[in-house]
């Protein structure tokens, strides 16, 4: 199997999503959000607006990605490496979208490695005409590097050495990938035991982008006062499997009108790494 290197810039067809107000509830639901969060949880509470988590965008959006194009390469070889999404104003409790993908970039990370393919979408709102948010990924294709690419930079993150301005915990569900599937993602990693000892694992473990939600949500209520529409931008690496049950600690650096984080679990582990994220 080999990737086609020069497919990048290759942009992918069109493509419509829509969503409805128990969609946004319900991807709220899965992230944790509950009786404390009755804006993205309810759509009826007196005197509360219902509204939608920032980070829904990695549901919503991503479509039109031109993975034809990126030549051939075993799938269960791919891991998802890292996300991040821009968000140009609040997501609407309903609406459609129209997104178009493209090939940012394919790394060589070495012969008997892999490679790195980046990946952007943006969405535009079909009611209004205007971008409403933009989603990044990269993946990791293992095995599928020595094309002779270029390597591309590392960035190197390091949070301070002072204590964090922030810290957020919130314990995950033995069945939050349950819950969470029903947004979309029903890859039986996260919910056959079966599929997930074939893939090394004990049990089911958590989605990743389920775990972006839950910091999502802690860097939502330190930084933005639960306010979605002060919530501009989140990148985030992922760095190791959370299983369903998992306690996740968010740590915030705050500086200016942006914050380093980072997520770990119960036992310190780094889950979430290279953070960053902008407010107003």
């Amino acid at each position: 199997m080999a990737i086609n290197p020069n497919a990048v810039g290759e942009k992918g067809s069109q493509s419509r999503r829509s969503w409805t107000s128990k969609d946004a509830m319900l991807y709220a639901l899965g992230v944790g959000a509950g009786t404390s969060d009755l804006a993205f949880t309810t759509e009826n509470s007196k005197d509360i607006a219902q509204k939608v988590l920032p980070t829904m965008a990695v549901v919503l959006g991503g479509g039109g990605a031109p993975f034809d194009k990126l030549g051939t390469f075993n799938p269960a070889l791919l891991v998802h490496g890292e996300e991040g999404i821009e968000l140009f104003g609040e997501i609407p409790v309903e609406g459609e979208i129209e997104s178009v993908g493209r090939i940012k970039a394919i790394w060589d990370k070495g012969a008997g490695k892999g490679a790195v393919v980046e990946i952007e979408s943006e969405s535009i709102d079909v009611k209004t005409g205007k971008p409403i948010f933009k989603v990044f990924m990269s993946l990791f294709l293992r095995g599928e590097g020595g094309f002779g690419g270029e390597r591309g930079t590392s960035v190197k993150f390091e949070v301070p050495s002072r204590a964090p301005d922030h810290a957020v915990t919130y314990t995950t569900r033995e069945d939050q990938a349950l819950l969470y599937r029903l947004s979309g993602d029903t890859n039986p990693l996260h919910s056959d035991p079966s599929f997930a000892k074939l893939a090394g694992f004990d049990r089911p473990i958590l989605h990743g982008l389920c775990t972006y939600g839950f910091t999502g949500r802690a860097l939502l209520s330190a930084l933005c006062g639960g306010d979605s529409s002060r919530f501009k931008s989140m990148y985030g690496r992922f760095s190791k499997p959370v299983m369903p049950g998992d306690v996740l600690t968010v740590s915030m650096w705050v500086d200016g009108k942006t914050s380093a984080f980072q997520t770990k679990n119960q036992n310190g582990e780094v889950v979430l790494d290279h953070g960053r994220v902008a407010f107003a």
